[in-house]
C-alpha cells in the first residue's frame, strides 16, 4: 500500500474479474458481476465571494474535536465562470464501438480563473439505447481517487450496467483533473514504481525505517517536480466543481450520478456544495467525510481484517485451503503472518521477478475487495508456500494497475496527490506511526503494521491540506441513495450508515454480504432498488436490507 487513505475504486473488482477470465479461473471463481462487460444555472442573488475561498471550504475542522459542515456555494454563477459553463462538447468516436469522447476545458483555479492556465478534462459518452423516455445522462465514477471514469464506462458500465438503465440514460464518465487522460499527475518512471513498491512496509530497524521515510520522500518530491502547480488543484472539491460544469454542457439541469467507494466522496461532496442541483445520486460504497485521516486509516484497517476473516471461515470449509490446520481466523492469519515474514527474508520467484512481502500484503489484500477472487489467493498462497509467487504478484499488479509490460496507469500516483490535499497527513513521521502501531495491530493482527506504516506517505507531502474533515448535510437536496456492504474491505460499513445520517436527504440501502461495493455485483434485490430509484426516481424504504 502507498497512499496516505487507503481507498481503492470498484475497479480493483473489474480487474480480479479480468484475472479470472484470462486463464487464471478455478472451477468455483466465477465473477459476480459481468465484466463486458444547458440550462442557465438561477441565481438566489448571492455572490459567490460570500463564501471562503473553497480552499478553505472544510476549514476549522479539528481533528481532536468536531468536524465542521461543508456549505454549499451560491447558486449566482460569477461572471468570470459563465464561459466554461456556456461551452459546447465537440464529440467523436474513440474506444470501443458506440463511444465518442470530447474534452471538457476547467479553470485550474475556480478562485482565480484565468484562460492561460486553462486544463483539458477527458469526457466519453455512450447514449441511450433504448426509445423509451430519455432520463439525460447518468455520470459514472468508480472511485479511488485515481480511478479513470472513462476506463470504467468503456470497460464496464456502457455495457455491463442494467439494460433498463443504458436504455434511458447517455452513460457519461469524465477522468477527475490530475488521473489518467484529464492532465494527469505524474511522479515517477515504472522502473521507480516498481521499486516503490517493494519497499519494506513492515520495517523491523531504524535502517528499513529510512529507508521507508526516503521512499516516501522521493515519491513526494517527483510528484512536485513532475506535476507543478497542478497538485495544488485535485482536491474533491475542485473535481466536484468540474462535474457541475459538465452537467451544464451536457444540457443537464440537474446531475444524475452513480459513484462507488472514493466516488461517493465525491458525489456527496457535489451534493454538498450544489444541493439544488441534485438528481438521481447513487454513492455505493459510502466513505464517511467526517473522520480524519487516521481514522480513515484505521477503519479500513479493521475493515480488511474483517474480510480476512470471512475469507478464512470460507477457506476452511474447502479441502485445498492454505490456511489449514488453522482452525479459526486467529489462528489463520498467524499462518499468513508466518509466510509474509518468510517473504521479507526470503522474497520467493514469480517469473521474471520477485514476490517480496510488502507485494504479497497487496496482493492478499486485492483479494479481499471481491469474494469472487477467493479461490484465486488460496491458489495464490499455496503457491507461494511452495516457492512461486507469481500469481500473488499478478494480484498485487492488478490492484496498482501494473501491465504484463511494466507500465502504470497514473492510479497510485492521482491517489496520493488528492488523498494527500483533501486531508492533513494521518502521521507526519515515524514517531506518530510508533504510537498507533498498537491501535492498528488491534484492528488487524494481519494487516496494520503494513496499513500504520503505509499512513505515513502525505507526512512528506509538498503542498499543504487544504480540505479538512467535515460532515456533509446538503440541505434541500433531493433523496440521495447510500449504499453499504456489511463486510466491504475498503469502505467499512459504518461509513455508509454516518454519511445517510449526515445527508439531509439520505436514504441507506444495506447489503448483507462480501466484497467492495454492491451494485451489478450479483444482488437482485441490490440492482432492483437501485434500478428502480434511477428510472422511476423512487428511493427504497427507508432501511431496506438485501441479501
Amino acid at each position: 500500500m502507498d497512499s496516505s487513505r487507503l481507498l481503492r475504486t470498484s475497479g480493483a473488482v473489474i480487474a480480479t474479474a479480468a484475472l479470472l477470465i484470462s486463464g487464471c479461473a478455478l472451477e468455483d471463481s466465477a465473477p459476480s458481476a459481468s465484466a463486458a462487460a444547458r440550462p442557465r444555472v438561477q441565481g438566489d442573488g448571492r455572490a459567490w465571494s460570500d463564501l471562503p475561498a473553497v480552499g478553505a471550504i472544510g476549514a476549522g475542522g479539528s481533528l481532536a474535536g468536531p468536524a465542521s459542515t461543508l456549505a454549499p456555494l451560491p447558486r449566482a454563477l460569477p461572471s468570470a465562470l459563465r464561459p466554461y459553463y456556456a461551452q459546447k462538447l465537440a464529440w467523436h468516436a474513440c474506444g470501443a464501438t458506440g463511444f465518442e469522447c470530447a474534452t471538457l476545458t476547467a479553470p485550474l483555479d475556480y478562485d482565480r480563473p484565468r484562460a492561460g492556465d486553462d486544463i483539458k478534462l477527458a469526457v466519453s459518452r455512450k447514449k441511450a439505447t433504448g426509445s423509451g423516455e430519455h432520463l439525460g445522462s447518468l455520470m459514472v465514477n468508480p472511485g479511488g481517487p485515481g480511478g479513470s471514469a472513462i476506463h470504467y464506462l468503456q470497460q464496464y458500465a456502457g455495457n455491463g450496467y442494467p439494460a433498463a438503465v443504458r436504455a434511458r440514460y447517455d452513460l457519461v464518465g469524465m477522468d477527475p483533473r490530475g488521473v489518467a487522460a484529464s492532465e494527469p499527475v505524474t511522479c515517477l518512471s515504472d522502473a521507480e514504481m516498481d521499486a516503490y513498491t517493494q519497499v519494506d512496509q513492515t520495517p523491523d530497524d531504524a535502517t528499513e525505517i529510512a529507508e521507508l521515510v526516503e521512499a516516501y520522500q522521493k515519491f513526494a518530491d517527483g510528484c512536485a517536480s513532475r506535476s507543478g502547480k497542478l497538485l495544488a488543484h485535485v482536491s474533491t472539491v475542485d473535481a466536484a466543481r468540474d462535474m457541475d460544469v459538465l452537467r451544464a454542457a451536457l444540457g443537464d439541469e440537474k446531475l444524475a450520478y452513480v459513484g462507488a467507494s472514493y466516488g461517493t466522496f465525491l458525489g456527496a461532496t457535489y451534493a454538498g456544495l450544489f444541493p439544488s442541483r441534485v438528481g438521481r445520486l447513487v454513492l455505493d460504497g459510502a466513505l464517511d467525510p467526517s473522520l480524519d485521516a487516521e481514522r480513515i486509516n484505521r477503519d479500513q484497517t479493521a475493515g480488511f481484517q474483517t474480510a480476512f476473516t470471512a475469507f478464512v471461515q470460507d477457506c476452511l470449509k474447502r479441502k485445498d485451503c492454505p490456511l489449514a490446520p488453522a482452525t479459526n481466523a486467529a489462528a489463520a492469519g498467524d499462518r499468513l503472518a508466518a509466510l509474509f515474514k518468510q517473504l521479507d527474508a526470503h522474497p520467493v520467484q514469480a517469473g521474471k521477478r520477485k514476490l517480496t512481502e510488502s507485494l504479497a500484503t497487496t496482493g492478499v489484500i486485492s483479494a479481499m475487495y471481491d469474494e469472487a477472487a477467493w479461490a484465486l489467493l488460496r491458489k495464490g498462497l499455496r503457491d507461494a508456500e511452495n516457492g512461486d509467487g507469481a500469481l500473488l504478484l499478478r494480484l498485487s499488479d492488478a490492484y496498482y494497475e501494473r501491465d504484463g509490460k511494466g507500465s502504470y496507469t497514473n492510479l497510485m500516483l492521482a491517489n496520493a496527490a488528492v488523498n494527500c490535499l483533501d486531508l492533513p497527513p494521518a502521521f507526519r513521521n515515524p514517531n506518530d506511526v510508533r504510537e498507533a502501531l498498537p491501535d492498528f495491530r488491534k484492528a488487524s493482527p494481519v494487516f496494520g503494521a503494513s496499513l500504520a506504516w503505509s499512513s505515513l506517505t502525505c507526512g512528506y507531502w509538498s503542498v499543504p491540506a487544504t480540505g479538512r474533515p467535515h460532515r456533509i448535510p446538503a440541505r434541500g437536496a433531493a433523496p440521495i441513495l447510500v449504499v453499504g456492504t456489511t463486510r466491504d474491505p475498503a469502505t467499512p460499513y459504518p461509513w455508509a450508515r454516518s454519511l445517510a445520517s449526515q445527508l439531509s436527504s439520505g436514504r441507506l440501502l444495506t447489503y448483507d454480504g462480501d466484497g467492495h461495493t454492491a451494485y451489478t455485483r450479483g444482488s437482485k434485490c441490490v440492482d432492483n432498488a437501485i434500478n428502480n430509484y434511477l428510472l422511476t426516481n423512487t428511493p427504497p424504504p427507508a432501511d431496506q436490507k438485501c441479501s
